[in-house]
């Protein structure tokens, strides 16, 4: 075992931080000889190329629990990054151990309000917390989904939109060809590098989905390296 440092993108307001893990050598060359191949086929953009960098963007893996990443993610909406942790903090501090649906189910909705929750959100982690205790989902069960299946299922949750599920694929579950085509921040990114006339909204979506084709099966890492344009600029 030895130590590396990797830089690593965090999505939200584009804050890029190094870490410090213990890796075997056999999982670095497994990362490396990835990232290797996914850089190789996204230079082939040569507009892409020109931002793509070693930065390796950070997912939770085996460590994923979609339930408790749904609520995290609810939280976090139209907040900033600082304000969505204190609050996510308050809202764990209600608990002995890890929330479950429920726990959550028998937290009153004042009680959510009291640690920082909008008078919505307390009623979505609610939606989330009902979901999830009549649609029990395992690993094992969402491993086997495709991303498509994961959204149309996940959206029956009021309060879960199709971007909010976008992102717990790539960050949470890591999954590689995600384009959330609907992101402000993609669409910011692929404006400007691109020089995409902003006059039209729908031939707007449909250039960008077709410029991402070429991105395929990569198009999460295209969007982590076009998040961190923005951060750059």
């Amino acid at each position: 075992m030895f130590f590396i440092e990797l830089k690593i993108i965090i999505k939200n307001n584009f804050i890029k931080k190094k870490t410090f893990y213990t890796i075997s050598k056999s999982s670095f060359c497994f990362v490396f000889l990835r990232m290797k191949k996914i850089l190789n086929h996204l230079s082939h953009d040569p507009v892409l190329k020109a931002i793509l960098s070693d930065n390796i963007p950070p997912h939770r893996g085996a460590e994923a629990d979609l339930f408790n990443d749904l609520i995290r993610s609810i939280t976090g909406q139209q907040l900033s990054v600082k304000a969505a942790s204190t609050i996510y903090g308050r809202f764990l501090d209600l608990y002995d151990t890890k929330p479950t649906p429920d726990s959550v189910l028998a937290t009153p909705h004042d009680r959510l309000r009291s640690v920082g929750f909008s008078n919505q959100k307390a009623k979505y982690a609610h939606n989330v917390a009902q979901y999830f205790k009549d649609h029990p989902l395992t690993k094992s069960q969402y491993d086997t989904m495709t991303d498509d299946e994961l959204i149309t299922q996940l959206t029956e949750i009021k309060g879960v939109g199709k971007w909010t599920v976008q992102m717990i694929l790539m960050f949470s579950l890591g999954r590689p060809d995600v384009f959330p085509a609907d992101d402000l921040g993609i669409k910011n990114a692929m404006v400007k590098l691109y020089d995409l006339d902003i006059d039209d909204k729908k031939i707007l979506k449909k250039r960008m989905t077709e410029i991402a084709e070429a991105w395929k099966p990569y198009r999460s890492y295209a969007c982590y390296f076009l998040w961190e344009s923005l951060n750059s600029n």
